[in-house]
């Protein structure tokens, strides 16, 4: 069995950064995308990014031009370096591992880390 760690959420001023690490231990037989997804309350989770074992990279339209994914396959870790953050960026950021291809569905998703807050105030 995988577990996913995420870190590096935190508080930020809108126009701030923050760099989001997801860490995978444990036995896996490896996955064709792991995503990032945010949620709020009340509301569903929301497909953020994602990279492929390939590294190829997809984006949310709201991500898009602004975060930036990416791994290290060596050390099991994806990242989101999330720039030009607005207050709208701000929810519970989770990291998920998927062997689909529907890598913006978080249905589709096997694995989940426990989550990260992640707040941008105005």
């Amino acid at each position: 069995q995988v577990h996913l760690v995420e870190s590096g959420g935190g508080l930020v001023q809108a126009g701030g950064s923050l760099r989001l690490s997801c860490k995978a231990t444990g036995r896996s037989g490896g996955s064709v995308f792991t995503g990032w997804f945010r949620q709020n309350p009340g509301k569903e989770r929301e497909f953020v990014a994602a990279i492929g074992r390939d590294d190829s990279t997809y984006y949310s339209d709201s991500a898009q031009g602004r975060f930036t994914i990416s791994s290290d396959f060596a050390e099991n870790a994806v990242y989101l370096q999330m720039n030009s953050l607005k207050p709208e960026d701000t929810a519970v950021y989770y990291c998920g591992q998927t062997n689909y291809g529907l890598f913006s569905d978080w249905k589709s998703y096997h694995e989940w880390g426990q989550g990260v807050q992640v707040a941008v105030s105005s």
